[in-house]
């Protein structure tokens, strides 16, 4: 089974923190769709059209800035091209964007799960992210998908903001659960250097909270959320049972997928491991070039750098991983070192005993890139 990843590069405005390609630009919008079902239909007749399609994600950027017209187009595309199994078909989407009319258009064109960007309920840190939607607009989206037939969705949440207080946390939270969310995506704000927010740290505007308050905020997302019945399964991500992001865990076990779109990345196994590529970060490209021009060259990625990806991912899970699977499918076994420094995370609490599977505890995924840098170091 394989998954589709489509990028949808506009944006009304840029987010302080954002380093995803968007454009502002909205006018391309009729051309941007025609050219991305020229590149659904490219893959008519390949390798890529013969295992069945579990998954379609529509991310971006801001997906909900295309009408049902223009959806409903890209779909009949791919079940033209594609062998559809779906289980799951998201759409993210911005409050700002939705209406009733829109959420029914998107239940009839086929999407069954949204994926809804409210950061914050704080008129003060909306404003601090520069996002385009209010308080009020977040509620209302909220109401309506509860009320519209949306068998699940999931909101996004941002914490370790600068300045944010743990009362303030704690209220998004009582404010997001009343509303009886089946799944939360919660991340901790990251710098990244070539964003406005990035720019603002770097020259001394805005300082960060401290990793003890940004490791206060974490606690207290987990232990909110579980109490609430929507408990962690991701180090961001939380759902009630069978509420679980399809297309997002096959990305953490390693399936394949392909995206379109600008600045889309793409996963597929071959004989001798797999390669990954990307589509050019360039929406003016995207539309005038030749499909295979805006490729990207290929990386061949061995049984090793895929093992320790595995690792990465797995780990980052409540799942975890099965040492068999990282026998068999990456020729990659424990060595003693490894096995101790493991056995010594299970006495101080970070890692869950067992013999056949390596898992985190919730403490552990508290600080799992460290722990992972820690063994890949020691293979």
């Amino acid at each position: 089974m394989s998954g589709i990843y489509l990028h949808i590069p506009f944006c009304r405005q840029a987010c302080s923190y954002c380093d995803f390609y968007f454009v502002t630009r909205t006018g391309y919008r009729d051309q941007f769709v025609k050219r991305l079902i020229e590149e659904v239909e490219s893959y008519q007749d390949t390798k890529y059209t013969e295992e069945p399609v579990r998954s379609i994600y529509f991310g971006g950027g801001t997906p909900s800035l295309l009408n049902a017209g223009a959806l409903d187009r890209i779909m009949r595309a791919l079940r033209k091209t594609f062998l559809l199994e779906t289980e799951e078909i998201t759409l993210e989407m911005n409050p700002d964007d939705v209406s009733r009319a829109y959420l029914g258009d998107l239940l009839d064109v086929g999407i069954t799960r949204s994926s809804m960007g409210v950061q914050s309920f704080k008129p003060e840190l909306l404003e601090f992210m520069n996002r385009a939607h209010n308080r009020e607009e977040a509620l209302a989206c909220l109401e309506l998908l509860k009320s519209t037939g949306f068998h699940t969705f999931t909101a996004d949440l941002i914490y370790g903001n600068p300045g944010q207080s743990l009362q303030g946390l704690q209220e998004d939270l009582e404010t997001l659960i009343s509303f009886d969310p089946p799944h939360v995506s919660a991340y901790s704000l990251t710098v990244e250097p070539k964003t406005k927010l990035g720019r603002q740290v770097e020259l001394g505007r805005i300082q960060p909270p401290e990793d003890e308050v940004v490791s206060d905020h974490y606690d207290l997302v987990v232990e909110r959320l579980a109490e609430a019945g929507i408990p962690q399964y991701e180090v961001s991500n939380y759902s009630k049972p069978g509420h679980e992001a399809v297309h997002n865990s096959s990305y953490w076990r390693h399936e394949n997928y392909l995206g379109l779109g600008p600045a889309a990345h793409s996963f597929w196994w071959d004989e001798d491991g797999a390669v990954r590529w990307s589509n050019k970060s360039d929406l003016k490209a995207y539309l005038g070039e030749e499909m295979s021009a805006m490729r990207q060259q290929k990386e061949q990625l061995t049984k090793l750098q895929l093992a320790e990806e595995r690792l990465m991912l797995g780990l980052r899970t409540r799942e975890g991983i099965l040492k068999k699977e990282l026998v068999n499918r990456y020729n990659y076994s424990l060595n003693e070192r490894q096995q101790d420094y493991i056995d010594q995370k299970v006495d101080e609490g970070k890692f869950m005993a067992g013999n056949d599977r390596l898992r985190l505890s919730v403490e552990g995924r508290k600080i799992a890139d460290s722990i992972l840098l820690d063994i890949i170091t020691m293979h």
